[in-house]
């Protein structure tokens, strides 16, 4: 009896054994940017417990994410925790449980607590691409694929086409998910026959599983598609073309060379362009769509000097006013398509200004625009964008500084301006002499100053280092020579001083600087972000240090602007908002509202050659502009309540379109009226 008992239970223990065993498994998948491996993200997950590791550098920077997430029988998570680093290297210690009816988050932003009365999705504030899969599990199984969201927010699932995959594992029939509801854009989830995922993508980014690398190029496809057309949807709902004159009536307009607002006029637009600007009792011609201004102020399109545009990004440009983007680097093949959709009309954007991206090949290089590994192929890649029609050339962080001379020579013989950061291993200094027209990030001019000779920036030392700048004597001998050589040279410096602030002064729980003034108004992830900070303050001294060390920036652009350096005004941060908070720092550097409008309407245009067609609004020119209810010469945060933008002569209502991205109104409508 006693061997059938031990025998019973050397059965049993096998049988638990093997059920674990049926219950381990390790999900493995390969992180893909620009086409080149990243990083990786794998899932270990056994008896109900996932544990994840996300990892990826690209440009010499990435997160580190380590999670651990605990669910009930149904999938539904009980637990969760997330810690690590985020891109810029600040910590995350993201912990939340639910117990009965009361769930409980802490995350960058505080603590919070929700009391539920049905199944609901925490979502996480620093989570990896896992963490939308998990959602999208518990999305198909409702059965109106919508959820409440924690901290708030609902989230809502969208099935999309089945296609077939190949790879390692054999082949496979894998179906796209769409699920949106509590961010600005939706995300999009590839998931196999058993309901596993199978990749997350983006048009520039891919998860994707181990093993089906080379499906890569086509799930960025899917993504730009599924994207593309959520787009060209808004377009035909929102943007609003009238197809016979348009009269927009008592408004003053914003004068740039002038510097002043005009008395109320009336401004006609025929087609793309504005056909007349008129007093305001002139009388109407028959067959006119009037929109009345409502005595506010009607602004021409702003240009944002540094962006890194995506179809995400090119709509909401425009709903900020920002009818022109220089853009600053780039996968070159998708820019071509999203400025054809946009030259089209099929989707909403600005007009592009392209810069061709140069990067010399290395284990930090970006991998944007052309990679090159000599002197040969940097000169051809100039070439390559010359033939093109491009502005202008940037050379990035790994060019190898002796190419620098020849590809500033040959882009000058071919008619291309040359910016750029300052390589590593050299300075501003050398690369103003080697010919540069433009300096691309105040923090690329001053480290210069601040890093030894061997010390490599294209690490996040770029930015940490910025902490040794409140020991730095702004009037020293090396200082003075780099911005009197700017001066004598006319060299123009594009700051992007608000990621500078963000940077430097965002901190855990308190909405990020740049954004303070529309918090309010984003949905609740944006909320969420804006409350996490960029960099790692933890050591004693940083915070303090990073905060100085803003304020030495400031002063040093106020002292490069009083020395006449010509400052262009862009982001880094995908324009929109982000824009209208750089304008408002340049009154730190001396420059007033009626200033500063006009450095980023007509000065910036007549620096890109395109002053003849737009940067102010008069007869013949293109009809690019927006209104505001009030008066930008007194206070520039009125930018930022926008009733319309009109770019080619299209009309965009900001309420009408901003719900689509989840964020509330800044301003109404204007009346229309013989739009029928």
């Amino acid at each position: 009896m006693r061997s059938i008992r031990l025998l019973a239970s050397s059965l049993a223990v096998a049988s638990v054994l093997a059920s674990s065993a049926a219950l381990a498994e390790t999900e493995s998948f390969s992180v893909i940017y620009g086409q080149k491996p990243v990083g990786h993200m794998t899932a270990d997950v056994e008896n109900g417990k996932t544990s994840i590791v996300f990892d990826y550098k690209n440009n010499g920077r990435g997160p580190t994410i380590a999670e651990t997430l605990a669910t009930d029988a149904s999938g539904l998570p009980t637990s969760w925790t997330v810690t690590g680093s985020t891109t810029f290297g600040s910590k995350v210690d993201e912990r939340f449980s639910i117990r009965g009816r009361k769930a409980t988050w802490t995350d960058s932003t505080g603590s919070g607590s929700a009391t539920v009365s049905q199944p609901s999705l925490y979502v996480p504030q620093s989570g990896s691409p896992w963490s939308l899969w998990v959602q999208a599990s518990q999305l198909l199984r409702d059965a109106d694929n919508a959820m409440p969201a924690l901290p708030g927010g609902t989230l809502r699932l969208a099935k999309g086409e089945a296609f077939q995959v190949k790879g390692e594992g054999g082949d496979l029939q894998v179906t796209t998910l769409t699920i949106s509801g509590v961010d600005l854009n939706p995300s999009y989830l590839a998931v196999d026959p058993a309901g596993k995922l199978f990749a997350f993508m983006t048009p520039e980014f891919v998860v994707v599983r181990k093993g089906y690398e080379g499906e890569e190029a086509r799930l960025r496809g899917i993504a730009e598609r599924l994207s593309t057309q959520r787009y060209v949807d808004m377009q035909t709902r929102f943007g609003h073309r009238y197809g016979k004159p348009v009269r927009i009536t008592n408004v003053r307009l914003f004068d740039p060379a002038a510097m002043a607002l005009t008395a109320p006029v009336s401004v006609v637009v025929s087609g793309e362009r504005i056909s007349a600007v008129e007093p305001l009792d002139s009388p109407a011609t028959p067959g006119e769509v009037r929109i009345d201004g409502g005595g506010g102020t009607l602004i021409p399109g702003l240009t944002d000097m540094h962006g890194h545009l995506d179809q995400d990004s090119a709509m909401l440009n425009i709903l900020a006013g920002i009818t022109t983007v220089r853009d600053m680097g780039n996968d070159n093949a998708v820019l071509d398509q999203l400025v054809d959709r946009m030259d089209r009309g099929e989707i909403a954007g600005p007009r592009v200004v392209r810069s061709g991206f140069i990067e010399g090949k290395s284990q930090f290089n970006a991998n944007n625009g052309i990679l090159v590994g000599n002197q040969a192929e940097a000169l051809d890649a100039v070439r390559w964008y010359a033939a093109r029609d491009f502005w202008q050339i940037k050379v990035y962080n790994s060019m190898n500084p002796a190419w620098v001379p020849a590809m500033v020579e040959e882009a000058h013989r071919l008619g291309l301006r040359v910016t750029g950061h300052v390589p590593a291993f050299t300075n501003a200094d050398a690369m103003i002499a080697a010919g540069y027209d433009e300096l691309t990030h105040i923090n690329q001019v001053i480290l210069g100053w601040v890093l030894a000779p061997d010390e490599d920036p294209r690490t996040l030392l770029r930015i940490t280092a910025l902490k040794r700048l409140p020991g730095l004597d702004l009037g020293s001998a090396p200082v003075r020579k780099t911005l009197d050589s700017m001066a004598a040279k006319k060299i123009a410096l594009d700051p992007t001083l608000v990621i500078h602030e963000q940077a430097l002064l965002g901190r855990d729980g308190t909405a990020t600087p740049n954004m303070a003034d529309v918090y309010d108004y984003m949905p609740v992830s944006v909320q969420r972000s804006l409350k996490q900070q960029m960099l790692d303050t933890s050591a004693a001294g940083d915070d303090a240090a990073y905060r100085a060390a803003f304020d030495q920036i400031v002063a040093t652009i106020r002292a490069m602007h009083e020395r006449g350096i010509f400052i262009v005004p862009g982001t880094d941060l995908g324009g929109a908002f982000n824009l209208h908070r750089e304008l408002e720092l340049y009154q730190k550097i001396g420059m007033t509202p009626a200033q500063i409008l006009k450095r980023a309407t007509l000065d910036v245009q007549a620096y890109i050659g395109q002053d003849q067609s737009t940067g102010s609004i008069a007869k013949g020119k293109l009809a690019d502009f927006f209104l505001i209810p009030g008066d930008p010469l007194q206070d520039l945060k009125a930018t930022k309540r926008i009733a319309m933008v009109m770019k080619g002569g299209v009309a965009y209502f900001p309420a009408e379109a901003y719900p689509e991205f989840g964020i509330k109104p800044l301003a109404q409508a204007p009346e229309v009226t013989g739009a029928e």
